[in-house]
C-alpha cells in the first residue's frame, strides 16, 4: 500500500547528486528531464508555468508511447552499494503516472550498460500523486539501476536507500573514517527533528542550516546524542566539528566517545564500552572545529558516539584517522 511514512530512514539515500550519482540514459525524456529523477529537492507543483513541450512538470516524464514496449531510466551510483529499499515517487502525476514499474541492477564501468541487468524490483502497480516503499533484500553491491516504468509516464523522484560499500584510497593514510564516500554511516541518534543525522558526513560543508544534523529545543534534562559506524574500524587521530550555518541553535558543548564492537547491535547509547575520545568542550557559531592534542589514543575503535550539550545543531563530523591493520569482523 502507497504510504507517506518512510521506513528505510536509517539508510543512506544513495541516489545523491552530491555522490556523483548521474542519470546517464532515458529512453524519451520528452516531458521532463530525466536529471529531475534525483534532484535533491522534494518535487513542487507550479500551477501555470509551461515550457515548448507542454505543462512542466518536476521529475522525468516520457511522452505518450504509440508502439509496443516500455520506456526505462538508467542511474549511475557515485559510489557502489546494497540497496535496502526504494520509494518510487509520483507526487503531482495524477493523469500521467505509469500504472506499472520495475527495477533492475548491475555492476558495471560504463556510463549505459547493455548487458549484465538483474531484476530486485519486479513488476509492482503504481498510484498517482503518491509515495511507494519497496523493501529489497538482496545483499550484493551494484553500481547502475534500471527504472523501468510500464509503458510510459511520468515519475517525480527515485530515491535509493542503502549502504555504501567502497574501498579507501589509501588505507596506509590519515582518511576521514566516517565519511560517506568510505562507508562510514549514522545508526542512531536521540533526536531528528529539524535535520537528518545522515547529513554528518556528506561531502562538503553544508549549504545551508537544512544540511545537517539538528535536534529540537531541549526542555528537560540531559542532552543529545548521535552513534555512528566508521567504514572500518582504525585509529581516530583527529576530529573535526563543524557548525556550519547553526547560529542561535548550535550546542554549546561536544563530547565524543569511542569504541570497538564486533556489530553495530552492540553499539547502543547505555554501553558502558564507550571511552572518552574528545573531552566535553565548548563549540561556536558557524564555525569548523579542529581537535588533535585534544583527542585520546583509544587504538582502534569502530563506532563514535557525539553528545551534545544540551541540544543544537551539528552540519559535520569528520573522523580523521588510520584504518586499523586488524580489521576485526
Amino acid at each position: 500500500m502507497p504510504s507517506s511514512e518512510n521506513p528505510f530512514r536509517e539508510w543512506v539515500r544513495l541516489e545523491q547528486p552530491r555522490l556523483g550519482t548521474r542519470v546517464t540514459h532515458a529512453s524519451d525524456e520528452f516531458f521532463a528531464a530525466k536529471e529531475r529523477l534525483i534532484q535533491p529537492a522534494d518535487p513542487v507543483f507550479i500551477e501555470d508555468k509551461y515550457d515548448d513541450h507542454g505543462k512542466w512538470m518536476d521529475g522525468w516524464e516520457s511522452r505518450r508511447r504509440r508502439t509496443p514496449g516500455h520506456d526505462h531510466c538508467i542511474i549511475r551510483l557515485g559510489v557502489p552499494g546494497v540497496v535496502h529499499g526504494i520509494d518510487i515517487d509520483t507526487s503531482y502525476f495524477t493523469g500521467n503516472f505509469p500504472p506499472q514499474a520495475s527495477i533492475d541492477v548491475c555492476v558495471s564501468d560504463v556510463d549505459v550498460p547493455e548487458t549484465g541487468w538483474t531484476e530486485i524490483v519486479p513488476r509492482t502497480g503504481l498510484a498517482g500523486d503518491q509515495h511507494h516503499f519497496v523493501g529489497v533484500s538482496d545483499p550484493n553491491v551494484w553500481t547502475h539501476l534500471r527504472l523501468n516504468i510500464y509503458p510510459d509516464g511520468g515519475i517525480a523522484r527515485l530515491r535509493i536507500y542503502g549502504e555504501v560499500r567502497a574501498g579507501f584510497e589509501d588505507d596506509d593514510g590519515v582518511v576521514d573514517l566516517f565519511a560517506l564516500r568510505n562507508g562510514g554511516r549514522a545508526l542512531a541518534a536521540s533526536d531528528e527533528h529539524y535535520g537528518s543525522m545522515h547529513n554528518l558526513n556528506l561531502p562538503g560543508r553544508g549549504v545551508n542550516m537544512g544540511d545537517g544534523w539538528e535536534t529540537a529545543r531541549r526542555r528537560g534534562p540531559g542532552n543529545d546524542w548521535v552513534i555512528v559506524a566508521l567504514g572500518r574500524p582504525g585509529i581516530v587521530e583527529r576530529v573535526e566539528v563543524d557548525t556550519a550555518h547553526f547560529k542561535g541553535n548550535y550546542p554549546d558543548r561536544v563530547s565524543v566517545e569511542a569504541a570497538l564492537f564486533e556489530n553495530h547491535a552492540q553499539a547502543t547509547a547505555d554501553s558502558e564500552r564507550w571511552q572518552a575520545l574528545l573531552p566535553e568542550t565548548k563549540l561556536s557559531m558557524d564555525q569548523q572545529h579542529y581537535f588533535d592534542t585534544e583527542v585520546d589514543g583509544l587504538g582502534p575503535v569502530s563506532h563514535v558516539r557525539m553528545s551534545i550539550y544540551p541540544d543544537g545543531g551539528v552540519s559535520r563530523l569528520r573522523l580523521f584517522g588510520r584504518v586499523a591493520a586488524d580489521e576485526g569482523s
